[in-house]
């Protein structure tokens, strides 16, 4: 009987050696995983003090030119995530977008909360409609996008790489709800307290109701720039990562 008991047990033993995709752990496709292959971004890892600000939701007529003045005037670049049909309302304000240096890129022409199961038109409609849009006031298309509430799956982002549109979130300690309105000092304070090298920032500069946020702007923008934060857009954000660089120093050094 022990003896038979020590062939199954070996057996069993043996079994479990020899199968170990039958027991492995399903792929959980989050964050660090679609991270990890280079499919969507939140921050860059970078050496460099430099920092993305980010606004959604425009272009606004009356926000976004006050908002850009103040860009101006600390020399910081940013990106700006618009809405498809907000640029069509008020091309002037893209076009400035663009001609100060900043990143106009792609939120969809609705502000389509996607639920899912993501229909895969319906995300092609949306960011083709917005990138027909942008190549009116800049003459190029987009290369980002940010889906609105930050809504995705593998659907969304499979579509938008195909497209040419990067996907974008924002870093997970620099969302300053500022749509909320939660107060000028709880913005500032959120950003100014957070900083880190490589941090995707998430601001809005359309809003319903009186906007907080470019009076937060004017706390934040001088104080992070004594702390010696440079402000990129994401695109030269993404040039400036540790992972990129490297890249390009390693080519250089091939024969």
């Amino acid at each position: 009987m022990k003896r038979a008991y020590r062939v199954i047990s070996a057996a069993l033993a043996l079994l479990l050696c020899c199968t170990p995709y039958t027991l492995a752990s399903p792929i959980v496709k989050n964050r660090y995983y679609f991270e990890k292959r280079g499919d969507m971004i939140w921050e860059v890892h970078t050496s460099q003090k430099v920092i993305a600000l980010t606004f959604d939701d425009g272009p606004d007529p009356a926000e976004t030119e006050l908002i850009l003045d103040l860009l101006q005037q600390y020399n910081a670049k940013s990106t700006f995530f618009a809405i498809g049909k907000r640029i069509a309302a008020y091309p002037d304000i893209a076009r400035r977008v663009v001609a100060e240096g900043h990143e106009l890129a792609n939120h969809t022409y609705n502000h389509v909360y996607f639920k899912r199961p993501i229909s895969e038109k319906q995300v092609h409609e949306e960011l083709d409609l917005t990138e027909k849009e942008i190549i009116k006031v800049s003459g190029k298309r987009s290369n980002l996008f940010r889906p609105p509430g930050g809504m995705y799956d593998e659907t969304l982002i499979n579509v938008s790489n195909q497209m040419g549109l990067k996907p974008i979130l924002w870093s997970w300690h620099q969302d300053t709800r500022d749509w909320n309105r939660p107060g000028v000092y709880a913005i500032s304070n959120k950003v100014i307290r957070n900083a880190h090298n490589g941090d995707i920032v998430l601001f809005h500069d359309h809003v319903h109701g009186k906007s907080q946020t470019r009076q937060a702007l004017k706390i934040i923008l001088p104080e992070l720039k004594k702390q010696g934060y440079r402000f990129v857009t994401v695109s030269e954000l993404i040039k400036l990562s540790d992972t990129q660089r490297a890249g390009k120093q390693q080519v250089g050094r091939n024969p």
